[in-house]
């Protein structure tokens, strides 16, 4: 009788030992908060945005977490980029692009466009989607707009350099001017020491300049995603 005693004590006082532990345990986690993970973005745009002809550690999204990182800005950003991918491509693709934990998006579409002489009234048509399916899904937007050439003469130009700004107005995006603007000059070809042999992607120096550009703006549109 005295062993059965006994042994209820000892099954009594290791229960309740567990139970401390367990209350302690509890106490600890609820005193340490989990910590929210940093903000996903995706930089959607064709192959100045993907990298093309750079080793991965040089291209843009690479480059631009690096220096995020540098600044102390968090954010997990997600290359969308398809190399030689129109406004069309991106309209096809971006309701799948924007999965649900994407909260932001670079948008830096429209250069083969341009190359191409797509009709600006399509161009525009295919951005306007793009930004209604992001602003459906609650994404936030820095839109990248370009300088088109006067190769298809100054008409054609003048419609399409409107696009993006105008859209810009119409949504309430964060705008950037061009994607070159960290470069400091409109023409690329003026640039050739920071641009790979086709003139057209720019080489690793290049894109680092670029990425200073941009790197306020995404900033700023981590900071609307709080």
């Amino acid at each position: 009788m005295r062993f059965c005693n006994s042994l209820k004590t000892l099954v009594s006082y290791g229960a309740g030992r567990l139970r401390g532990k367990v209350l302690a345990s509890l106490l600890l986690i609820s005193a340490h908060p989990v910590l929210a993970a940093p903000p996903a973005l995706i930089a959607f745009g064709d192959s100045l945005t993907q990298g093309y002809g750079l080793i991965e550690q040089d291209g843009f999204v690479p480059q631009l977490r690096a220096w995020l990182a540098d600044h102390g800005a968090e954010a997990r950003v997600i290359n969308a980029g398809v190399s030689g991918d129109t406004t069309t491509g991106g309209l096809a693709r971006i309701d799948w692009s924007l999965t649900a934990d994407v909260q932001g998006m670079i948008l830096a579409l429209g250069g083969n466009d341009v190359l191409r002489g797509t009709d600006p009234a399509v161009t525009r048509a295919n951005i306007r989607g793009i930004l209604q399916v992001a602003q459906d899904k609650g994404v936030e937007v820095l839109l990248v707009g370009l300088r088109a050439p006067g190769n298809f003469g100054p008409d054609y130009q003048r419609e399409i350099n409107a696009i993006w700004p105008e859209l810009s107005a119409e949504f309430g995006t964060l705008y950037a001017e061009s994607f070159f603007e960290g470069l400091g000059e409109t023409d690329p070809a003026m640039l050739g020491d920071l641009f790979q042999p086709d003139g057209l992607h720019p080489n690793a120096d290049g894109v680092r300049l670029i990425v200073e550009g941009l790197g306020p703006k995404v900033i700023e549109l981590i900071e609307r995603l709080d």
